[in-house]
């Protein structure tokens, strides 16, 4: 597959202090990417890099384009959106207005459409459109905050940390119609601390270690090799940061 996203020695961090450093990387169009690492090791400053929320150096093609220095807005209104660590939704707005927000920029007729199809995605929500976003479980507010997101059609979803804090069965639930996103054509980047299930899912993975990338490869071939099986796997990492 092409790469719908290149990132060519990125650089970024906060108030003169470095987090990443000259970080390379690609996603697949149509394809789903793993970002994996320890705590502190930048993989939420990179998103933020890439979403723009961060200032950064280097260069960012999306579709051929650089857009390293445009703004965040800009690069959403091109399909580039984000799902943050800690979902960041609206708890005193029922379910319906967090998916009408997601929305905003797509026409009224097509936010309409839109907002159909991830609840026939997301039965459970259709359940509750009407039901304050903040009285929802864990599980369920996350997977309102990836619906949100669906709502502006993105061709590149991110999503940063979506297991943190669910219970197993929950993540199971959440990976599976994480693949079937890709699956159905929106490229994905996913961080994720959950090392083993990440990269069971993962056409493409990298390995990130205080702000550098140490290793890439096929989810099955980093799964497999002695620096994340040492590193890693002897416990899967799902503490919060």
């Amino acid at each position: 597959m092409n790469p719908s996203l290149v990132v060519r020695e990125l650089s970024a961090g906060y108030g003169g202090f470095a987090v990443l450093a000259q970080v390379s990387l690609e996603v697949r169009a149509g394809g789903l990417t793993a970002l994996v690492g320890a705590n502190g090791a930048g993989k939420t400053t990179l998103l933020k890099a890439l979403a723009g929320v961060v200032p950064s150096a280097g260069t960012i093609r999306w579709d051929g384009v650089d857009i390293a220095a445009e703004a965040t807005c800009r690069r959403v209104a091109r399909g580039m959106v984000l799902v943050p660590e800690g979902r960041h939704l609206f708890g005193r707005m029922t379910v319906r207005e967090n998916l009408e927000l997601g929305g905003y920029l797509r026409a009224k007729t097509e936010r309409a459409e839109l907002i159909d199809a991830v609840l026939g995605r997301f039965p459970r929500l259709g359940e509750r459109q009407r039901q304050p976003a903040g009285t929802l479980s864990g599980g369920e507010q996350q997977m309102l905050a990836i619906a949100r997101a669906l709502c502006g059609r993105p061709t590149l979803l991110m999503l940063d940390e979506p297991s943190l804090g669910l219970a197993p069965r929950v993540v199971a639930e959440l990976f599976r119609i994480v693949r079937e996103i890709c699956a159905a054509g929106t490229s994905v980047l996913l961080v994720e601390q959950n090392v083993r299930q990440a990269l069971a899912i993962a056409d493409y993975a990298y390995v990130l270690e205080r702000g550098r990338l140490v290793a890439e490869g096929s989810g099955k071939k980093l799964a497999s090799s002695d620096l994340v099986q040492k590193a890693y796997l002897g416990a899967d990492m799902t503490t919060p940061r």
